[in-house]
Parts: C-alpha cells; sequence; structure tokens
C-alpha cells in the first residue's frame, strides 16, 4: 500500500504530516517576526555549486531555434547571495533541492526541502545563535500546537517558554541555550586520538589512516581520509545530549567559506547534529571574488579530471562579489530531516507526502 492511500485511515502519518505544515508556519513566523525577507530564486541552473562531492540531474530546456543544458540546483545559495550583493539584507527561502547519486535511504531522499538564511553585518557565531533561537521557538510553537494551545497558528501570546525537552528516537535532548560547541581539531583529537597538527598535514593525516586500517592508496585524498574518520569515529558522537555546533574546518572542506585570520588553514565553518542527524552547513561567507573564482576553478578542475559533469564559472555570481558584497553569515538547514526531529520519525519518508522510493517503485 503506498503512503497515500494510508492517509485516510492513518491518524499518525497525517498527524506527522500536520506538523510539516506546522514546522514550515513556524519557520516563516520566526525569520519576519525578525525583518527578514522571504526571496525565492530559479531551480533550473546553468552553474551551480562545483563542489566535487554532489552531483546534481542533468536537464535540457528546448525550444524553437536553441537547447539549454541546465542543473536542478542542489542549493539556492548563488542566487541569493547575488540578492545580498544587491543590498536585500537579511533574507531566507524554503525551497526544493536535489541531488544525484546518493542512496534512497532513511536520511535522504533526491529531492527534499532547504532551508537558507543569510544575516548581514554577521559572522557563523551570529548563525550559531540563530539556530538556538530558531529550534526553542519551533520546538515551544509545535508543542502549543499539538497540546492545542493555540487558538489558531499565529496565536503566538501561548507559546510556551519552559518545556525544552525533545523527545526523538527514544532520547530525550536539552534545546535550552548553551548548545556545544566544538572545534574540528579539538574532535579529531578527543574521539580519533589525532592532533591538531596531524590532522592539519596531509602526510600525517593519511598515514594515521592507514594505521587505524581505512582505505588508503595512491589516489587516496586528504579529504577522503578525513571523511573515513571523521564519519566512523565522530560524527556517531556529536549531539548526544545536546546540540553540537562541529566548528572551524579544514579549508579544503569549505569553499565558500571565509578563511580563519588567527589560522588561515582553518575555515569559518561549522555543521550541526542532534540525534545522530546532520542538520545544517553554515559559513561566515567569502566576499573575496578572486579567491571564490580560483577556488571554483579547481573545483571544476577536479571534476573534470575525476569524469563528472562540468560547466563554466557562474561568472554573474563572481561579478556580484566584485561589486560589493556585505559581510555576512549564512546556513543551509535541512528541513525534511528538521521535521523528523519534531514528529519523532525515524525515517524521513515519514514525513514526506510522496517519497522517492514510492515514487520510482523502489521498495523491495
Amino acid at each position: 500500500m503506498k503512503q497515500w492511500q494510508k492517509y485516510k485511515n492513518d491518524q499518525v502519518i497525517r498527524q506527522k504530516l500536520q506538523l510539516r505544515e506546522w514546522v514550515m508556519d513556524g519557520i516563516r513566523i520566526f525569520f519576519k517576526k525578525q525583518g527578514f525577507a522571504e526571496v525565492e530564486t530559479p531551480l533550473f541552473v546553468a552553474s551551480p555549486d562545483p563542489e566535487p562531492t554532489i552531483e546534481l540531474f542533468e536537464t535540457f530546456h528546448k525550444a524553437n531555434n536553441y537547447s539549454v543544458k541546465g542543473y536542478l540546483n542542489g542549493s539556492p545559495e548563488f542566487m541569493m547571495k547575488k540578492l545580498l550583493a544587491a543590498d536585500f539584507g537579511n533574507i531566507f527561502q524554503i525551497c526544493k533541492s536535489f541531488r544525484n547519486g546518493e542512496p534512497v535511504s532513511s536520511r535522504h531522499n533526491p529531492e527534499f526541502t532547504i532551508l537558507e538564511w543569510y544575516r548581514v553585518e554577521a559572522d557563523y557565531q551570529d548563525i550559531m545563535t540563530d539556530c538556538e533561537q530558531l529550534f526553542i521557538f519551533l520546538h515551544q510553537y509545535v508543542s502549543a500546537l499539538k497540546n492545542k494551545k493555540l487558538a489558531h497558528a499565529y496565536d503566538l501570546d501561548k507559546v510556551s517558554e519552559t518545556d525544552l525537552q525533545l523527545h526523538f528516537s527514544g532520547r530525550k535532548y536539552d534545546l535550552s541555550p548553551g548548545w556545544q560547541r566544538l572545534g574540528v581539531s579539538q574532535a579529531f583529537e578527543k574521539y580519533a586520538s589525532i592532533s591538531p597538527d596531524e590532522l592539519l598535514d596531509e602526510r600525517s593525516l593519511l598515514s594515521q589512516a592507514k594505521a587505524k586500517g581505512y582505505q588508503v592508496n595512491e589516489s587516496t585524498t586528504y579529504d577522503d581520509a578525513f571523511y573515513q574518520i571523521m564519519l566512523n569515529e565522530i560524527e556517531p558522537f556529536l549531539g548526544e545530549t545536546k546540540p553540537t555546533f562541529l566548528y572551524d574546518y579544514p579549508t579544503s572542506q569549505a569553499a565558500l567559506s571565509k578563511k580563519k585570520v588567527t589560522d588561515p588553514r582553518l575555515a569559518e565553518r561549522f555543521e550541526l547534529y542532534l540525534g545522530g542527524l546532520e542538520l545544517g552547513n553554515a559559513f561566515s561567507e567569502l566576499a573575496d571574488w578572486q579567491e571564490q573564482k580560483a577556488r571554483f576553478e579547481n573545483q571544476l578542475s577536479t571534476r573534470e579530471k575525476n569524469g563528472q559533469s562540468h560547466w563554466k564559472v557562474d561568472a554573474d555570481f563572481i561579478s556580484a562579489l566584485q561589486e560589493g558584497f556585505p559581510r555576512c553569515g549564512g546556513i543551509a538547514v535541512g528541513v525534511d530531516r528538521l521535521i523528523m526531529l519534531f514528529a519523532d520519525a525515524a525515517e524521513i519518508k515519514e514525513v514526506l507526502f510522496f517519497p522517492a522510493d514510492e515514487v520510482f517503485d523502489l521498495e523491495d
């Protein structure tokens, strides 16, 4: 039986999808109360993010006398930053995004919903604060609606400020302010016994990965070794009791982020974890157009060497940076995973109206 056929009689499924609407409403309320503008940008683009670890869906627009190749966007980031360069100020967007090549699983769907916001005159530390405040508001807002304490979705006076315990996957998580902030270097030292100097030296990290029994050969890159260790020895321990900000990544893994002034080997990037879920990826946004162009060209060269789809650098985006880009911080949050938390859902398909495994008959 397809999920849509269950909607009639399964109240649990209906309640989880009702909660999806509440979370969407809550996000908009949170940002609009702070004066953020909601924007809408294209999903079909010519020059998406060239990050080599991401594969995108290719498609064509054909008309009478031309054919245009494009991609379903993996993120609205470039288009939103063009609006920042046009002095739009604080902005947010909720939209669909797409990733190819990833298996349909309990946490992945090739079409997913993303929330991105950008705060001007801010950095990644300010975005951490935004995250805390947003999650707390959503938890209280959804709880009030569940318990019928609100007469309607915008009756905000009755949103409680007391219950900050989130129940997910049989455990309780404390959402109260003061979330854990853990540096990447400190995490590798704590969980993988790799010192900061060893982490930031390519030869040393590859040697450590090989000694630990990971697959290391002539083609293994620094980033390959980093993520083998990260995914197996560090990520499982993040966000165990409170949300965790894992911050200050090696610069090779933060192509759109500013380098740290105090240590240019690191970039002002963080990822947010809770209950085994990676929920968001944030930067102090890079404004140097020359450095950004060089990073893009390097990534596109890597894609070409790997035999991946590649395209031209988004010259319009580089022009926007060149014309003048505000100091700002930004983040992308996976909305479906966020809803999983508040719905206490074990699988992403539980909070989607039409999950991909049913759309494409991928079920066993």
